[in-house]
């Protein structure tokens, strides 16, 4: 059964539209999976996807992806859900927000300025909940070639590598820090040692000017 799906722009993951079910309908466990969806899409925006079909699993669940005209379409179910079925799903969606609002997607600044495409998101979803259906039976028999280019990670493989990114990022961050620092430490202690070397013989110097300055002075 199809649960929550989210549409986003790709290049900065704003999020365009949302079709969830109810919050009691959703339980406790899916409510979870909620903020992973949106985190899912920030960090599919960072990184080069080798596919524009991508399936994530995620414990009893898949987000499955779609990417289109600058569109990320997410979609989650249940694992045993047909993978077919999901991705036929997101064809239709991005068939008709492609056709609604795809000239608009890359000015738009607010978040969820199509909300009103719920309702599009809602009445699809309502097609695709029973696989069982004579309608679904029969997408699923039809072969699709599309299935065969769909890649399939793990979400600790996607969330975890962009977790990892942002880790060596704030280390190499830290790091030029703290070789700022050393480098002001090491330019302060340079000077310093070169007052102690010469700040002596620059002592002597003066008193021996100052000596000879007051015996010409005096004679």
């Amino acid at each position: 059964m199809v649960r929550l799906t989210v549409l986003s722009r790709l290049v900065d993951g704003l999020p365009l539209a949302e079709g969830v079910e109810s919050d009691k309908e959703l339980g406790p466990e899916l409510e979870n999976l909620k903020p992973q969806a949106k985190r899912l899409v920030k960090k599919l925006s960072q990184e080069r996807q080798e596919s524009n079909r991508l399936t994530i699993d995620s414990g009893k669940f898949a987000f499955h992806v779609l990417i289109d005209n600058s569109v990320c379409y997410v979609t989650l179910a249940e694992k045993s859900y047909p993978k077919k079925l999901a991705f036929q799903y997101l064809e239709e969606l991005n068939s008709e927000f492609s056709r609604l609002y795809g000239a608009s997607v890359e000015s738009v600044t607010r978040p969820y300025a199509f909300i009103k495409f719920d309702t599009f998101i809602q009445k699809t979803r309502k097609l695709y909940v029973d696989s069982r259906t004579q309608r679904n039976l029969s997408m699923l028999n039809k072969e699709l070639s599309e299935v065969h280019q769909i890649m399939t990670k793990s979400i600790q493989e996607v969330l975890g590598h962009g977790e990892k990114l942002d880790t060596m990022t704030r280390m190499s961050t830290t790091l030029a820090m703290e070789s700022k620092k050393y480098a002001g430490r090491a330019k302060d202690l340079h000077t310093q040692a070169l007052i102690r070397k010469y700040l002596p013989i620059g002592v002597v110097i003066g008193i021996v000017i100052l000596v000879l300055y007051l015996r010409t002075w005096l004679s």
